[in-house]
């Protein structure tokens, strides 16, 4: 499957009146049709949460909410991007001159990390320009990944029009390196389901080499996404970084008392693999070497025997310069964890025993609990939300996405699904007026879809 080519699709567009709706939207914009339309699903990871940048495999599935973008190559060597949606502003640029504000990340450098990646990854000294029409229905900000989902479907529209093939693999590789364009130190998840998902099946995926298993879901419960209305923006917030690097100096301290070549090591999982022990020794081993009480910037030093200016230069990224104080025991113990719970979900789903639905919504609400008193990535209004998940009949509720607002994911048994909705939207949305605004897209019930796509005209 990974090895293939995301698929071609003919389809009849009277049958699709969102693809006929934005055919009509692009002539009007651009005075003629599309040549080809590419989507790419946004995701909720079911379980394994800033994990994947440590090295650890991840348990997510699409959904059906997309980016979908309709597309003309043209002579000219500029791009044009628009969106259905007039709040995104309109963007033009040279194709051969492509600069990506990390300051601002606006919704067209996104679109631009896409771009690159592939003409970077070619070397196209030529590529062709481009009219493009977005129409996204992934809530911005929500930890379902739109973001990625627009990064991801740029690089395969990019890929189409210049007429080049890669395997799901290879672009949701690329997708993952040309993401950090704009600053987000991510791990590959988003990018990874964004192209691998297929419809029905979730995913265990695991990285360095990417590959990804299928995992068949327990039947008799539904995945319940609602989200907190509270944004996150990744590449605007420093915490995300900030976590990126905690768990690195983590890795590096660990590595160091090990007697490993500290210097080299970079993730979490480098040290499980190279010391060869399971991750219940990895925590231990934590609980020896690492203190909770958090870490000066000094006292690294002094740990490494390297100077300031060297920990600055040679392992703190740009964003993370000015950080006084690390809590590396905290981080680590999340990681080793939530990277046992993700396995003991895939074996639980394998297996199918009489009381699957118990232990899962158990490691669900293990791993919420780690997030929030752990990692430390959580909100009250996320905490809000998954009390009253549980309340009103959820088995696990957790957050799904980096957190810090965004969305939580709850497994609900089947036949309590109606009522759950009906409670859950008069408990926490209709309880405020900016929420109940945001309500219809925001409490949903989904099932795994299927990965990135080109749609042509049949």
């Amino acid at each position: 499957m990974a090895a293939e080519a995301p698929g071609t699709l003919p389809v009849q567009l009277v049958e699709q009146p969102r693809l006929q709706k934005l055919k009509e939207m692009f002539i009007s914009k651009f005075g003629s049709a599309p040549k080809f339309y590419v989507r790419a699903p946004g995701r909720v990871n079911l379980i394994g949460e800033h994990i994947d940048y440590c090295g650890y495999a991840v348990l997510p599935m699409a959904i059906e909410q997309d980016i979908l973008i309709a597309v003309e190559p043209v002579k000219t060597q500029v791009v044009h991007l628009a969106n259905t949606n007039s709040l995104y502003l309109d963007f033009s640029t040279s194709v051969n001159n492509i600069q990506i504000n990390k300051t601002k990340p606006q919704w067209h450098n996104y679109f631009l990390c896409g771009l690159k990646g592939i003409q970077e990854h070619f070397g196209l000294n030529n590529p062709t320009g481009m009219n493009c029409l977005l129409d996204g229905t992934i809530p911005p900000s929500s930890g379902l990944s739109s973001s990625s989902a627009l990064v991801c479907c740029a690089g395969l529209v990019t890929l189409t029009a210049n007429g080049k093939t890669l395997s799901k693999v290879e672009l949701a590789e690329i997708c993952t390196k040309s993401e950090r364009y704009i600053g987000t130190e991510g791990g590959g998840m988003d990018q990874s389901i964004s192209f691998l998902a297929e419809e029905g099946t979730a995913k265990l995926i695991k990285f360095s080499p990417l590959r990804a298993t299928d995992v068949r879901l327990p039947s008799g419960a539904a995945f319940v996404i609602a989200n907190s209305c509270v944004e996150m923006n990744k590449a605007a917030t420093s915490h995300y970084n900030i976590r990126v690097m905690e768990c690195r100096l983590a890795t590096k301290l660990l590595s160091k008392s090990k007697g490993l070549d500290w210097e080299k090591m970079l993730r979490l999982h480098d040290v499980q693999t190279k010391l060869g022990v399971s991750l219940e020794e990895m925590l231990t081993i934590v609980e020896e070497v690492l203190h909770p009480e958090p870490y000066s910037a000094e006292e690294i030093c002094k740990c490494l025997g390297i100077s300031l200016e060297e920990l600055r230069s040679q392992i703190l990224s740009q964003n993370t310069q000015d950080i006084s104080t690390f809590k590396l025991y905290q981080r680590a113990k999340h990681v080793y964890s939530e990277a046992a719970r993700v396995l003991e979900f895939k074996k639980i789903c394998s297996e199918a025993p009489a009381n699957a639905l118990q232990l899962l919504g158990e490691l669900m609400n293990q791993s919420y609990i780690s997030c929030r008193e752990m990692y430390e990535c959580s909100c009250p209004e996320l905490d809000r939300l998954v009390d009253i998940c549980l309340q009103f009949g959820a088995i696990g509720s957790r957050l799904t996405g980096a957190g810090w607002g965004g969305c939580t994911v709850s497994m609900v048994p089947t036949d309590k699904l109606n009522a759950f909705l009906k409670d859950v939207k008069k408990a926490y949305y209709q309880s405020d007026v900016q929420r109940l605004a945001l309500e219809k897209n925001s409490l949903f019930a989904t099932k795994p879809g299927r990965g990135a796509l080109v749609f042509v005209e049949a």
